[in-house]
């Protein structure tokens, strides 16, 4: 029986529908940080949700400052090794990660949107070298 081989193309729809997926089927916490940033609410800046980059979805992404934001649930104590080297993916193509934790959103939101509101105000890296906020 011949296995069919996974090509970029398929596996490129494959995130993309998962990341449709992802849309209709939020977490608690990421409902209430889209909610913050939809419609170009904060600060005006345009966000998309479960976002494919670089092969990752990202929760939230905000392509004028390649600004990437993690809320991190329960399921991230487990991947702690994954999520360090997705990071760096994503940091040496030049994209900012911002983790949120869960527990920040339901008890320090004016925290998470103050950490939201510094790394906005960090110029896009123009040079391809992402940081880690």
């Amino acid at each position: 029986m011949a296995r069919k081989l996974l090509t970029l193309k398929s596996m490129k729809a494959i995130k993309k529908r998962f990341a449709r997926y992802l849309r209709k089927n939020q977490t608690k916490c990421e409902q209430v940080i889209w909610a913050l940033v939809r419609d170009r609410r904060f600060q005006k800046f345009k966000f998309r949700r479960q976002h494919v980059i670089e092969g990752f979805i990202a929760d939230f992404y905000c392509h004028a400052h390649k600004l990437v934001i993690e809320v991190d649930g329960w399921i991230h104590n487990k991947h702690k090794e994954y999520d360090r080297v997705r990071e760096e993916i994503l940091n040496s193509k030049g994209y900012k990660v911002i983790r949120i934790k869960n527990d920040d959103v339901v008890n320090n939101l004016d925290d998470v949107i103050r950490k939201l509101e510094y790394a906005l105000t960090l110029d896009p890296s123009p040079h391809g070298r992402g940081q880690q906020i």
